[in-house]
């Protein structure tokens, strides 16, 4: 929340934090006159300044001095990393907020390009005019009115009928989500924070349990309940090539730095989405994670060899991936174990 609060605060500001930067980059190169030059009655000197900061104005918003360095004046930063036991992070963070209120009153010069100075210089001019305790009590009432907190596997928390040390410590696990699911006040690094109004969100594969394997008093505090259903061959294909940075673009890129262009053909990804759909019928279903196995034992080969094959095209189509992965498929026993 205060990430998020801080990148709106910074973008309101950011127009005036660019002039203020900018600003700070002419007074670097051409000073503003001393304000014991000159004789009374004359300014003609204030005007000659006045032209000459007008003109590296109009070439420092057109880029030419991008490439000029300058020795700009900057808030230091203290690298100090404080390890604590366990139960005493926060601690851990006002000594680290300290140290860090430490590093700001210092000063360090550093020469850069124009082009890297005035980002510097915008960064640390956007701080300068947020209100950080206003954005700290804002952040506090952004949580605990709009907040959200995902438990994820939470069926590795459950037990089972028959009580064995194990399912001891995992109900202790429970007992103690049991508060804050309730509604308590946490201690942040940012002031207490209410959970009263915090929606909590839990989710599990429960392969080997059930909800209803939870303590009562936890299924009580999460009454709703959504049963998802598996993953379909449409739905493999679209995770294969819909997303950002998808399986099929990561691998592309991949053997792109080897010098090899890889393509996979409409008819190669139906195929894999089949056989990952396959084999998760008839194994255990860890749903699209059984592409990340598909796609590298099919480009294992191609991997091993790219080095030599540099300068080459490689196209994947559904030959290719029945060669190389339909006797897998066939055989649960190896597909068990290997895909």
């Amino acid at each position: 929340a205060m990430n998020l609060l801080r990148e709106q605060e910074v973008e309101k500001v950011r127009p005036q934090a660019e002039r203020l930067a900018e600003e700070r980059v002419l007074d670097i190169l051409v000073p503003p006159p001393s304000p014991a030059s000159g004789f009374l009655g004359e300014p003609q000197p204030e005007q000659k300044e006045g032209e000459a900061r007008r003109r590296f104005r109009e070439k420092l918003r057109a880029g030419e001095l991008d490439e000029r360095e300058i020795e700009i004046d900057v808030a230091g930063q203290l690298g100090v990393e404080i390890m604590t036991p366990p139960g005493l992070e926060e601690m851990a963070s006002q000594l680290q907020g300290l140290f860090q209120n430490l590093g700001g009153a210092r000063r360090q010069k550093r020469r850069l390009p124009i082009r890297d100075a005035l980002r510097l210089l915008t960064e640390e001019e956007a701080q300068k005019l947020i209100n950080q305790e206003e954005l700290k009590l804002r952040c506090v009432e952004l949580v605990e009115q709009n907040g959200i907190v995902f438990i994820d596997e939470i069926d590795k928390i459950a037990g089972s009928e028959a009580r064995s040390g194990a399912d001891v410590s995992r109900e202790g696990v429970q007992r103690d989500l049991l508060p804050l699911v309730e509604g308590c006040a946490v201690n942040t690094r940012y002031g207490m924070v209410r959970t009263d109004h915090i929606l909590f969100i839990a989710s599990g594969a429960f392969h080997v349990s059930k909800p209803s394997d939870l303590i009562p008093e936890l299924q009580g505090r999460l009454p709703i309940r959504v049963e998802l259903k598996a993953l379909t061959v449409e739905d493999f294909k679209r995770i294969l090539v819909e997303p950002d940075a998808s399986l099929v673009e990561q691998y592309v890129a991949l053997l792109r730095t080897e010098g090899v262009s890889l393509r996979f053909t409409d008819e190669a990804i139906a195929r894999i989405a089949e056989v990952a759909f396959e084999v998760n019928e008839r194994t255990e279903n860890i749903g699209a994670r059984r592409l990340h196995t598909l796609m590298e034992r099919l480009t294992e080969s191609i991997s091993f060899e790219a080095p030599d094959r540099s300068g080459e095209e490689v196209v994947i189509d559904a030959e290719y991936v029945d060669a190389q992965l339909a006797e897998l498929a066939g055989n649960e026993d190896l597909s068990r174990y290997i895909l």
